[in-house]
């Protein structure tokens, strides 16, 4: 693999680049997933010991890896092994499925991938009484909502979404797949502007860290999909969920078109709004291939 100058090699083995903004890195999933966040300072840098962190994948739909609608398995787990190298005494990794939770463990394989470094990590969220009504203080339309408590209660929050397209929002990554760990996410599409409420809600819900697994990417008919698939073998991390979000759109074409992170209205929104950076041109990026 190769190096960053100025990088340290981490207890991991792997070299982490302090002072990079996004890390790109190509390979299998999980080496990838590895690579890419040694780029930008190594788990260690987000996880203490002792810390309770929450990973937010996408396992909304009961559909095989393959079809790029759901966060590759060894991406997840990949992370979920990295946190409790750190030290976490508590992962969790969750979402509320849009399709039936027995499926969605099954189908996905993210429960199958993460049982052997965690057997109690993996979690639906299908419960109401597991939720708790939060204000999201620096919402200007979108005020308050039902949150995850195990989210609430989390010490670090990382979004692991799979790149895919949308009908609503154009893109799905970090910031959109926030709204999986809300009760009632319907209420964004018709009482709000729903690019709006997901900047809302991410003022509330701001991911420490954000790995995107664009190893397969829907750029078609997504969320669902069944769509076209790009196999990009990348895997992209950022501290910064805007700046992450930014570069998912830069590495692949929509719909057969190439588009700016200022195209799309919720990165463009977070941006103005001081919640990131989009422009990926002035931001230190490294990229490894493995």
């Amino acid at each position: 693999m190769a190096a960053c100058a100025g990088g340290i090699l981490m207890p991991s083995g792997l070299w982490a680049d302090v002072g990079c903004d996004i890390g790109l890195a190509k390979g299998d999933p999980a080496a990838a997933t590895r690579a890419a966040v040694g780029l930008v300072g190594g788990m260690e840098a987000y996880v203490k010991p002792g810390d309770k962190v929450v990973i937010k994948p996408n396992f909304s739909f009961a559909n095989p890896p393959e079809m790029a609608t759901t966060t590759h398995p060894l991406v997840v787990s990949s992370l979920v092994a990295m946190c409790k190298e750190a030290g976490a005494d508590r992962v969790r990794v969750l979402d509320h499925p849009l399709n039936s939770v027995e499926l969605c463990l099954q189908q996905t394989g993210i429960s199958t991938a993460c049982q052997a470094i965690d057997p109690n990590a993996v979690h639906a969220v299908v419960d109401r009484r597991l939720y708790a009504e939060t204000e999201i203080s620096q919402g200007k339309a979108f005020r308050t909502t039902d949150v995850m408590k195990d989210v609430l209660e989390a010490d670090v929050l990382i979004a692991a979404p799979v790149a895919k397209s949308h009908g609503s929002t154009g893109v799905s990554l970090s910031m959109k797949g926030m709204m999986g760990l809300i009760w009632e996410r319907g209420i964004m599409h018709y009482r709000f502007d729903l690019n709006e409420a997901i900047v809302d809600l991410c003022t509330l819900l701001k991911a420490d860290l954000a790995v995107i697994d664009a190893t397969r990417v829907l750029t078609t008919n997504g969320p669902s999909g069944p769509g076209k698939v790009d196999i990009l073998n990348t895997v992209i991390a950022s501290p910064d969920m805007v700046a992450a979000d930014a570069q998912a759109v830069t590495i692949s074409t929509w719909y057969g078109r190439s588009f700016r992170p200022n195209q799309v209205k919720h990165i463009k929104l977070a941006a103005e709004r001081g919640l990131g950076r989009l422009d990926i041109e002035n931001l230190r990026v490294k990229r490894v291939e493995i």
